[in-house]
């Protein structure tokens, strides 16, 4: 039998949220899979002359919901999250999601400098350890972060580490991948010293680390209901 007595407008408003993450959730990781699984291989197999036919009807539209799919992720996340620190009961949500949003922020400005790196950083085994040690510092200080301000449950954990990862992926799509695509594929000209291989190098491992960051990222983003070994 149906109940729609519970469904409060509180529960509706979470869910739809919810609900919204998922579905450009899906739209984002999806794409972001099919460029780095498919669309790598793909590039390499293109005659240099076919490139300018193919990449326009190609990649731009794939980039749009690409990089649009990726903000309606993280402000819908973000939107939950602030409702699931809300519910904690030491603390309510203000001072654990700006704590929260000042980690993340200068632990992607860490890995901004890492990216755009040279020398043994534009080699991906390099980058990928120091982008694993930086993570791992993000997570230690939003747990003691949040020990500070008595957030003690675990889906707000797991949330603050998988969701932290998931705005340094949104600011790898806006940061480093569209602005380097923008160049790339001649919608906006190159600035004076500007190299199209360094370019495309550079976006070419944001889009990567995103695509291994994902891997922990809906690690913890499951764990945060169905996984409960976060606490303390």
């Amino acid at each position: 039998m149906l109940d729609f007595s519970v469904l409060t407008p509180k529960i509706v408003f979470e869910f739809t949220l919810r609900w919204i993450h998922f579905l450009a959730g899906v739209t984002w990781i999806g794409f972001l899979y099919w460029f780095n699984l498919i669309n790598v291989k793909f590039q390499k197999s293109l005659d240099a002359e076919l490139k300018p036919k193919v990449n326009p009807s190609l990649i731009l539209p794939t980039l749009w919901y690409f990089r649009w799919g990726a903000v309606v992720t993280v402000v819908s996340g973000i939107l939950y999250y602030a409702h699931i620190l809300a519910g904690e009961p030491v603390s309510g949500a203000g001072m654990p999601l700006l704590a929260w949003l000042v980690v993340v922020a200068v632990a992607y400005a860490v890995i901004f400098q890492l990216v755009r790196g040279q020398g043994a950083l534009s080699k991906g085994p390099v980058l990928a350890a120091a982008t694993a040690v930086v993570i791992a510092v993000m997570s230690a200080a939003v747990f003691a972060a949040y020990q500070r301000f008595g957030v003690g449950t675990n889906p707000s954990f797991a949330i603050g580490i998988g969701g932290g990862m998931g705005v340094i992926m949104l600011l790898n799509v806006w940061g480093i991948i569209w602005p380097a695509q923008k160049r790339l594929l001649g919608l906006v000209p190159l600035r004076e010293g500007q190299d199209k291989a360094v370019l495309a190098r550079r976006a070419f491992l944001a889009s990567r680390m995103n695509t291994w960051l994902s891997l922990p990222m809906l690690f913890f983003m499951g764990a945060s209901s169905h996984l409960p070994f976060i606490s303390w």
